[in-house]
């Protein structure tokens, strides 16, 4: 009996990356639509990637993770500079949300969106619970290296890297860092993240983040021993003091909630996923999306 592996998708993050990588020096009245006025270039590339990765590493459950709205989420509702800076998504984007939801639902393949929740806690949630309950591989499919966090012996991540793909691994990431995978937040939140409006600590770049997090392991103890630094750090001194709160602000902001009470009470039957290719190609036909992979 083969060995069952899950496979959890950073569903913007793919959905995003296709569209404007196929959007780039395009209007909106210059993408291809199909039959139905449909927009479909990012559909597209979504469903060839999420079959190509059911095959091509043997997939037995697989769930896409959604966003709830920038302002209904936990962070933003107690944080209201938290995203604040982020462009609205433009509307050929969110119309392919829609009709990729609904295709999804046709293929039988699970979608979570967990309000107040991110997509990156449920995931985190879904990953932690199979890693202790089934100790089996999981794939989380996303650029998002906010998730490395979640890295352990059985969960990895799928980097897409130029032309081709990573399967980054714990091993890998303490190889590459230095540190272990929970770690990652203690770093994240000396350096913030710009593109999330996460201040981190001022003046604290990633030549010294890394550094600092490596020698003292988190940002609780750094603080505490920050009067007893080691000199090669002191310029990162007054730096450190008067960037405390935003320190910790930040680690609250770029943690991953792994233990969201709806997630624990699932059951990994309800994802439980078996390629149908008539149910596949129906679907595919009824909304003209062309997808060359084998089935």
């Amino acid at each position: 009996m083969s060995q069952d592996r899950l496979l959890l998708i950073d569903g913007f993050n793919l959905l995003s990356r296709g569209y404007f990588a196929t959007a780039y020096n395009k209007t909106e009245d210059q993408l291809p639509k199909n039959s139905q006025g449909l927009y479909i270039n990012a559909l597209r590339i979504f469903l060839q990637k999420i079959i190509h990765l059911i095959n091509e590493h043997g997939i037995s459950h697989v769930a896409v993770a959604w966003d709830v709205k920038r302002e209904e989420t936990e962070r933003r509702i107690k944080y209201d500079f938290y995203k604040e800076t982020r462009n609205e998504l433009p509307y050929p984007l969110i119309e392919q949300y829609e009709t990729l939801t609904k295709i999804l639902d046709r293929i039988g393949i699970a979608q979570l969106v967990v309000p107040p929740h991110e997509a990156d806690d449920v995931i985190g949630s879904l990953s932690d619970k199979w890693s202790k309950e089934q100790s089996l591989p999981c794939f989380i499919y996303s650029n998002d290296k906010d998730l490395l966090q979640l890295l352990n012996e059985h969960t990895s991540q799928i980097i897409a890297q130029k032309r081709q793909e990573t399967i980054y691994t714990i091993e890998a990431f303490k190889a590459e860092y230095g540190i272990d995978s929970n770690q990652w937040i203690d770093v994240k939140a000396l350096l913030g993240d710009s593109s999330d409006n996460i201040p981190g600590c001022p003046g604290v770049g990633a030549k010294s983040a890394l550094p600092l997090i490596q020698q003292y392991k988190t940002v609780e103890q750094l603080l505490e021993q920050i009067d007893h630094l080691d000199p090669k750090f002191n310029r990162y001194k007054k730096k450190l003091h008067e960037g405390r709160e935003s320190i910790f602000t930040s680690k609250e902001l770029v943690t991953i909630n792994c233990s969201i009470p709806v997630i624990a009470s699932m059951e990994f039957t309800d994802l439980a996923y078996t390629l149908d290719r008539n149910v596949i190609l129906d679907a595919f036909n009824e909304f003209d999306i062309n997808v060359r992979v084998s089935l």
